[in-house]
């Protein structure tokens, strides 16, 4: 699997599910209109500014707080494919897998420190690499567990079987 798009990155640590998906928009079951509050408690601007196949930058322990699936299901509806950081809350980390929202892909400080605001990655799942197109640089990825693989591969848990 190969995705391409922008990145947006927001390189501080230890973004919780609060700043993902404000409380207040919990109460919306429409997956587009959620998608329109996707990152409001950092950037107002943020849905307006993603596309289709776009990727959040983010520092250590993205995801944090509560265990809400809003956060995943919002980024995923405004056009995130995936999220690169150097940590996960495992809880947000298992609701993107499971629920085949979107990837949350590991990467070392390395490639949050050379990685730009608006810089076009290419990603290669099964190589587990990032050629950044702007400034000519690769990256790993570290490889997915591989039961997390398989239910990555099926869709998400529900569509898992082993």
């Amino acid at each position: 699997m190969t995705l391409k798009g922008i990145v947006h990155k927001y390189g501080k640590d230890n973004i919780d599910t609060d700043v993902i998906l404000p409380g207040p928009y919990l109460k919306i079951h429409d997956h587009d209109e959620l998608s329109k509050h996707a990152m409001e408690g950092i950037d107002t601007n943020f849905a307006k500014k993603v596309s289709k196949g776009d990727f959040i930058l983010a520092g250590n322990n993205f995801g944090c707080g509560s265990s809400r699936e809003h956060a995943p299901i919002a980024l995923s509806h405004c056009g995130i494919t995936a999220v690169l950081a150097p940590s996960f809350a495992r809880i947000f980390y298992r609701n993107c897998v499971d629920g085949g929202y979107l990837l949350p892909l590991e990467i070392d400080k390395t490639a949050l420190e050379q990685i730009s605001d608006k810089d076009t990655l290419q990603i290669n799942i099964e190589n587990n690499q990032i050629s950044d197109f702007t400034n000519g640089k690769n990256f790993p990825i570290f490889p997915f567990p591989p039961l997390i693989k398989k239910i990555i591969d099926s869709g998400g848990l529900m569509y898992y079987r082993e």
